[in-house]
């Protein structure tokens, strides 16, 4: 007991560091600042577009679906980065040589992530409230709400990209798990309503987690008069967070084994392997 404690209390503060290094390093600050900035700069131009009536406009609109998209890129693609770059460049193998290294390596890594996703989150609700007009943020109701589906996103992207990152063991198969989270925003409304989209596809978008995200977002900061443009008219609000919860629970039952079997798996060669692998491949 005193062991795993004293390993969460080390990951805790790991975490703690990480975030504060990151956060005073100018190359990490501004490969999470440079696309924010950016995907907000096109949403500021789309100001004066409207779809179809709507009370308010297009760029409006789409804010709350950037950040819901912004939670799970981030939850989910910050751990599976991590993964593949510690398996090789020996970080991984050097926490599973300690006592308690795993438990510490992995708490400190959730804790950076969800770090990381939280200020993204609350950099983009502040520019989104400045910068948009027709958010509505000014009630305890939405601001429980705009809390409760932020941290449902986290509880839910980061075991899933602890499933995912344990499946990809060289920085360069990232494009594996990146292209279908990227293929997820094209068919979950994030940035035009899904009911534009066949009904097929709209099927499809509801099983991911993207899609709930944006639209638990859109309920928490848009008048509700705007869940006239989703489906059935309406924000499925139990239903949000009732798939939101189902994928965090599969991910969570099944993140700790894969993770063992990957720590099992890890030795001085296989990470030998993999740098000679990288140097060939990038030089």
């Amino acid at each position: 007991m005193n062991t795993t404690l004293h390993a969460y209390k080390t990951g805790w503060k790991r975490g703690l560091i990480e975030t504060r290094i990151s956060l005073t390093t100018i190359s990490d600050l501004m490969g999470y600042l440079m696309p924010m900035a950016i995907a907000i700069g096109v949403l500021f131009f789309m100001r004066g577009a409207e779809f179809e009536g709507a009370p308010v406009s297009l760029g409006s609109m789409n804010m709350p679906s950037l950040i819901g998209m912004n939670v799970v890129f981030g939850g989910i693609m910050g751990i599976v980065g991590t993964l593949s770059m510690d398996r090789t460049n020996g970080t991984l193998l050097r926490a599973k040589s300690m006592p308690g290294g795993m438990t510490g390596y992995l708490v400190g890594h959730v804790v950076s992530t969800a770090l990381f996703v939280v200020a993204t989150v609350v950099v983009m609700l502040a520019a989104g409230l400045i910068l948009f007009e027709g958010l509505e943020f000014d009630s305890p109701d939405r601001w429980l709400l705009f809390l409760a589906v932020v941290l449902m996103g986290i509880v839910t992207t980061l075991p899933l990209g602890a499933v995912l990152g344990a499946a990809i063991n060289n920085p360069k198969n990232m494009g594996l798990v990146m292209l279908p989270v990227m293929g997820s925003v094209a068919i979950s409304g994030i940035f035009y309503p899904i009911t534009a989209l066949p009904g097929w596809l709209q099927g499809i978008g509801q099983i991911f987690p993207m899609y709930w995200m944006g639209l638990g977002m859109r309920h928490s900061l848009l008048p509700d008069s705007m869940a006239a443009v989703e489906i059935g008219g309406s924000w499925r609000t139990l239903m949000m967070f009732a798939v939101l919860a189902l994928w965090a629970v599969v991910s969570m039952a099944l993140a700790p084994k894969l993770l063992r079997r990957m720590a099992q798996r890890e030795s001085g060669s296989a990470v030998a392997e993999r740098r000679a692998e990288m140097q060939r491949q990038w030089g």
